[in-house]
């Protein structure tokens, strides 16, 4: 089974995979590659008092970079699922922008 994010925006969904027969990215360099596209996009916590979690911030890139965004760049697709799936150490994960939820 290929790895997979899928991306929910209200009725607008975006299904992300890795490059084809990629290796998974060591957790340190999906962390890297989150933390700069973070602060790229200007991203806010979701949260503002305490940790920022790596889901909150999965959500809040997602949001940022928009349905558009994602379907007009298919590299960055294919970085996101990289980096989401080696985070959360799974091959399926399912961000819901509106609702603020992720499962894996």
């Amino acid at each position: 089974m290929r790895a997979s994010v899928r991306l929910s925006f209200g009725p607008t969904e975006v299904i992300c995979h890795p490059p084809e027969g990629s290796a998974p990215d060591a957790v340190e360099n999906a962390r890297r590659w989150l933390d700069e596209r973070f602060n790229e996009y200007e991203c806010e916590p979701l949260r503002p008092l305490g940790k920022v979690l790596t889901k909150d911030k999965l959500i809040v890139l997602a949001e940022a970079i928009g349905a558009r965004g994602f379907e007009a760049d298919a590299t960055l697709r294919q970085d996101f699922a990289r980096a989401a799936t080696a985070l959360l150490d799974s091959d399926a994960v399912h961000i819901d922008v509106d609702a603020r939820k992720v499962s894996s």
